[in-house]
């Protein structure tokens, strides 16, 4: 039976029509029970009918409706793989500076029996939480805590796993009043001489030097509908064309989605989504995940800190001599 209480974007109105009529005559069925044989067949076609046309709409997704999907409010946030994947998690708070960030969330933990430090971007699921976790978009404390997150790990010689889903660094003047671009530089430079495997998942949206200062990492995974960009597509018309409106055309242009930046060689590793998007089955989702992060730590195995440094450095000076080459 379908979730009455699931949001469906724009380009899924089919979809809503078909579960919506399904739902009504599941209502039929109820009140008739098995006095209505040909209203349990007309359902089970319409479900077939759905089956397909989700499959059908997701198998060609257009960088825009990748966006949409990205940013669907029930994909599974840090909260969900924080509950989901790890277990004796320590939560720890504060910069020992200027205070705590709620929109990063990070601590000690076992994924899956390993210790690990874990941290990562969380936006809220509803509208007391997001306000609460600011959308995600982390001030200059959220980056200066990951810095103290990773020390710790090199103290103690543990993995550090990310969880990216950020629009992007917070750009209020307070966040800037207290050193917003320092901070954001800092963390990424901890994470290029972090002497610990480190493991990063885009989960939803990457944007910007939000994501990259905890996503700097030896490996760096994409779920198949998240985005990875510098700026979002809706900045980026503005800027260009002086029009938000025309954010469709700048997410073509941008190669913002997994497959786009795997080419690119940007990104290790695509995690495929349950068909529907990550949002219609988030335990699936969440155990492929977990699944990736497990491998590629098992990769980095027996590796000593010089070598998981200049493996991490040599993957992103390779990016930029890519992208000249290309330009």
């Amino acid at each position: 039976m379908s979730n009455p209480a699931r949001t469906y974007l724009d380009f899924e109105r089919p979809i809503a029509e078909l579960d919506s009529k399904i739902e009504e005559l599941e209502a039929v069925l109820a009140r008739s029970g098995e006095d209505a044989p040909d209203v349990a067949e007309e359902i089970a076609k319409l479900r077939q009918k759905s089956a397909d046309q989700l499959k059908t709409l997701y198998s060609r997704l257009d960088p825009w409706r990748k966006t949409l999907v990205a940013r669907h409010p029930e994909r599974p946030h840090l909260r969900d793989y924080l509950e989901h994947l790890v277990t004796d998690f320590e939560e720890l708070a504060g910069d020992r500076r200027f205070g705590e960030d709620y929109a990063v969330i990070g601590g000690l933990g076992r994924l899956r029996g390993r210790p690990v430090v874990v941290m990562g971007h969380e936006k809220g699921n509803d509208t007391q939480s997001r306000i609460r976790h600011n959308f995600g978009m982390a001030r200059p404390e959220g980056y200066r805590k990951a810095i103290r997150l990773m020390d710790l790990a090199e103290r103690f010689d543990l993995p550090v796993v990310t969880f990216v889903d950020t629009a992007g660094a917070y750009p209020g003047i307070g966040a800037e009043e207290r050193g917003q671009s320092e901070a954001i530089a800092r963390s990424t430079e901890r994470c290029l001489t972090l002497g610990t495997p480190m493991v990063s998942v885009i989960t939803g949206e990457g944007g910007s030097g939000g994501a990259v200062a905890i996503a700097s990492a030896n490996t760096v995974m994409m779920l198949e509908h998240s985005i990875y960009s510098v700026i979002s597509p809706e900045g980026c018309a503005s800027i260009l064309w002086h029009d938000g409106a025309r954010a469709k055309d700048a997410a073509v242009a941008m190669k913002i989605t997994a497959q786009d930046l795997v080419s690119l060689k940007i990104v290790d590793q695509i995690i495929p989504e349950p068909v529907g998007g990550a949002h219609r089955d988030k335990i699936k989702t969440m155990d492929r995940v977990g699944d990736a992060i497990e491998t590629e730590l098992s990769h980095l195995d027996g590796l000593d800190a010089n070598t998981l440094r200049q493996r991490r450095r040599e993957r992103f000076l390779a990016i930029g001599r890519s992208l000249m080459e290309t330009s």
